[in-house]
């Protein structure tokens, strides 16, 4: 699969290129034209964009960037931190390594919500930097199956390109977290 900012593979049905080019850039803070691209929806195809990056946490050292919030006074006598909440703006780029060209940020939260195991409550936006996605977010809310070697996450929502997107994001661990996207969206 093609890296994310280089190639990704988006399928795009026969609607016109200018209308396609227009409904995707519109303004999430003018309403006249929200209700303008909602107008023209029926018109509209429903796209499939795959994406491939690599997510980043780091909750220690000079620069975290997932930083722990709250803890209930039972999460100290918890392996598990149940009741812990962590705020993240954590990189994602287009390799494994931290150096690689950055695509984005993921930014939100997890949260341990089990007792007796791990995985968490992940709620995050994943914000693209990179010009094809132009500050176009998607967003994952669901449990995050974090000690699994894959798992899958649902796309509840998006802004920008990826307006009213839904989907699923499958993760991999490795040191680093490797996310595969598939997004439809109009």
């Amino acid at each position: 699969m093609a890296k994310l900012g280089l190639t990704a593979v988006v399928a795009v049905a026969l609607a016109p290129v200018a209308t396609a080019t227009t409904l995707a850039r519109a303004e999430a803070d003018n309403p006249e034209k929200v209700d303008a691209w909602f107008s023209r929806l029926t018109h509209t195809k429903l796209k499939t964009t795959r994406l491939r990056f690599y997510f980043h946490d780091t909750l220690s050292g000079k620069s975290p960037t997932a930083v722990c919030v709250a803890k209930a006074a039972m999460t100290k006598k918890s392996w598990m931190l149940f009741r812990a909440i962590n705020i993240i703006d954590d990189p994602l780029t287009e390799g494994l390594e931290p150096e690689s060209p950055l695509v984005g940020s993921a930014q939100g939260f997890y949260g341990s919500t089990r007792l007796e195991s791990v995985p968490p409550l992940m709620d995050m936006n994943l914000v693209f930097t990179s010009p094809n996605y132009n500050s176009s977010t998607l967003s994952i809310l669901g449990r995050n199956l974090a000690l699994e070697t894959y798992r899958e996450l649902p796309i509840v929502g998006g802004t920008g390109i990826f307006r009213l997107a839904s989907g699923i994001a499958t993760a991999k661990k490795y040191f680093v977290v490797e996310y595969n996207v598939i997004a439809m969206h109009y």
